[in-house]
């Protein structure tokens, strides 16, 4: 097996966002904020209020929406050249795709309203969204999905270098994408050779944490 020997390269935070409490943030800016109680009402107006044109983004589940959201309003502050078909995906979360699997289990556990939906049996899966998010942005390098009981900037900050470092990747939008019930937070960023700080534990550790 051949080895892999690290150059130690040093990359970059380009651009980082999150989505928590009702509240979406660019660069440690508050963009745009609502009271809406429920993540449906939320996300749908988040929508309206980044002025998305994606109608298929209503027939997403929420944990999909959610990275969706993310992602826009990460990517499209950008210049074009930022990211690229190169770019891969790498997202993480606690609950995987539950929210979803457990709606899509109620569907079938009554014998008497039975009725398996297609429609949302398609994401009883966590990177169903990392899928939609390439579609849009027209991404075909690696992605990845991992679970973890917390953020883990380690593994997230190794794994991202790697791809890089490796030539795998020119650049990697990484995540914490959780929600489960009414419970969600996203935090997303990219890293590149190019950016505003440098890419490390602490570093990202910081920015989750704000």
């Amino acid at each position: 097996m051949k080895k892999y020997k690290s150059v130690a390269l040093t990359t970059y935070i380009t651009s980082y966002c999150s989505i928590l409490d009702n509240t979406l943030t660019l660069n440690g800016e508050t963009v745009w904020t609502s009271d809406t109680p429920l993540f449906a009402d939320f996300s749908k107006k988040a929508y309206q209020h980044l002025e998305l044109q994606y109608p298929k983004f209503f027939k997403m589940d929420a944990l999909s929406k959610l990275a969706f959201l993310a992602s826009e309003l990460l990517l499209t502050t950008l210049p074009g050249n930022t990211y690229e078909g190169t770019t891969a995906l790498l997202f993480s979360n606690r609950s995987s795709s539950l929210d979803t699997d457990m709606k899509y289990q109620q569907s079938i556990a009554d014998k008497k309203e039975y009725y398996p939906s297609p429609a949302v049996f398609v994401y009883t899966l966590p990177n169903i969204g990392m899928g939609e998010i390439s579609i849009r942005n027209g991404l075909k390098s690696e992605n990845s999905f991992f679970i973890f009981e917390a953020f883990n900037s380690e593994f997230m900050t190794n794994y991202a270098n790697l791809l890089i470092e490796t030539g795998k990747a020119t650049a990697v939008l990484c995540g914490w994408v959780e929600l489960y019930q009414e419970e969600y937070r996203a935090f997303m960023y990219l890293v590149s050779k190019e950016g505003i700080k440098i890419h490390n534990q602490e570093n990202l550790e910081n920015l989750y944490n704000r």
